[in-house]
């Protein structure tokens, strides 16, 4: 079977202030989208083809009939950021402490890769990773 083309992720975040995730996700850098925000949702471009969506909780559970994971609740799902280089996870995890993130795992060395983790506002997860394939062995 042909593998599917995807032109596009939406990560769909239920919060529990759409304003305190709004400035969060606004200090990591990522630019909000108006056309699809509202008092209830904010839509954040990571890059050309990620798209952070923001949804107070009372609007997230208009699009599922299961419970909503409360804030800083059991872990839903870990979202993972590739980046470029060591200097853009050392970047974007400064930006993560100067927003009010919780750093839940340090920027550290792994063989190739280079990453940590952290939490939004509403606890929901993210990790770094830099990859460096000149690191593989044999390169």
């Amino acid at each position: 079977m042909d593998r599917l083309r995807h032109d596009m992720i939406f990560i769909n975040l239920p919060v529990a202030d759409i304003s305190v995730a709004s400035d969060f996700y606004a200090g990591l850098g990522f630019t909000k989208n108006e056309m699809f925000s509202d008092d209830n949702t904010s839509s954040f471009m990571v890059s050309d083809v990620i798209v952070v969506m923001l949804l107070q909780t009372r609007r997230f559970s208009d699009f599922t009939e299961r419970p909503v994971v409360e804030p800083q609740g059991a872990r839903e799902v870990l979202n993972c950021l590739s980046v470029c280089s060591k200097e853009d996870a050392d970047e974007l995890m400064r930006r993560v402490r100067t927003a009010r993130g919780t750093v839940t795992r340090e920027l550290a060395e792994d063989g190739p890769m280079y990453g940590g983790a952290f939490d939004d506002p509403d606890g929901h997860g993210w990790e770094l990773m830099y990859f460096d394939p000149e690191a593989l062995p044999g390169n």
